[in-house]
């Protein structure tokens, strides 16, 4: 476990030893004692938190207030209005690829719309039963092993997304938010309408948004490592540092300078070390590719 300070607060955050058999699955533990008005950042990733012990977070968000363990979809937190506090907050907070949500969560990820909802109402006695058993082991690496086992679980007995949808969401995240949404229905060989459809009801948020939120997120972290908006705004592929300074803001309700000192993001150094939404492992149905018309993916090489 490692000790991240960021001004006055202290978080402790535990890391799994070895990586989830379930590839584009990530997770970190947390226990922080005084949760002060944290903003939530936007993200491409569906995050999965696991509350357990005797303190709960809240997420005070257009909703109203969200308790205990929550599922929020891609973009959640968009316009900078959405905060976490609380205290003596322990949790598990697993970070989801698009592309295996559907399976794990049981629900379309076009139902969460970029909001969060309760796990319960997801879940069920599934969501408490889990609550339980964290809170009934005490190291981590045993809390992590539980949430791993119980993901895998439900991503081997869950449905998959298609995969023209998971070659199309691995390109936008590959390429850093750069790629030209109008190409890739022809390469897969569909109709814009076509993949426009699937994509947004089983990943949760359209094409276009997509590319924006994965630019935004690749260029949030470049800004958080230190450098400079103009130079973030040349290599991330927005016209000029204005239009970066724009795509920030709308995301964040937040100028780049003050983004670039978010705890959200600044602990994800110690929390995901290398593991980013836009560098986790593939799944497996991301590491393909298609010809032209072909109906099923080849190997990429």
């Amino acid at each position: 476990m490692r000790t991240f300070m960021h001004g006055a607060d202290l978080w402790d955050v535990a890391c799994p030893q070895r990586p989830s058999g379930v590839a584009g699955l990530t997770m970190a533990g947390f226990h922080v004692r005084d949760l002060d008005e944290l903003r939530m950042i936007p993200h491409p990733a569906v995050t999965l938190l696991l509350e357990f012990g005797d303190g709960s977070p809240v997420v005070d968000c257009a909703a109203g207030q969200q308790r205990g363990s929550l599922v929020a979809g891609p973009g959640f937190g968009s316009g900078g209005s959405v905060r976490a506090r609380g205290e003596n907050v322990e949790c598990v907070q697993v970070r989801l690829s698009p592309v295996i949500a559907r399976a794990i969560l049981g629900v379309s990820l076009a139902e969460l719309d970029g909001t969060a909802v309760p796990l319960d109402d997801l879940w069920g006695r599934e969501a408490s039963r889990i609550r339980e058993q964290l809170g009934e082991v005490s190291p981590w690496q045993d809390r992590f092993a539980l949430t791993d086992a119980l993901l895998a679980r439900r991503h081997e007995a869950g449905p998959t997304v298609d995969p023209e949808v998971a070659w199309a969401w691995h390109r936008i995240v590959s390429s850093r938010g750069l790629t030209r949404v109008d190409g890739l229905a022809a390469e897969v060989g569909w109709s814009r309408k076509r993949l426009w459809s699937r994509f947004r009801s089983q990943l949760g948020l359209p094409p276009k948004r997509a590319v924006k939120l994965v630019r935004f997120d690749h260029a949030a972290h470049r800004l958080v490592a230190g450098e400079g908006a103009a130079q973030v705004a040349a290599d991330a592929g927005y016209a000029d540092q204005s239009h970066l300074h724009r795509d920030v803001m709308a995301f964040t309700g937040a100028t780049p300078a003050t983004v670039a000192g978010e705890r959200f993001l600044t602990v994800d150094d110690i929390a995901w070390p290398g593991r980013g939404a836009t560098r986790q492992r593939p799944c497996p149905l991301l590491g393909t590719s298609f010809r032209p018309g072909a109906s099923t993916p080849l190997p990429s090489q």
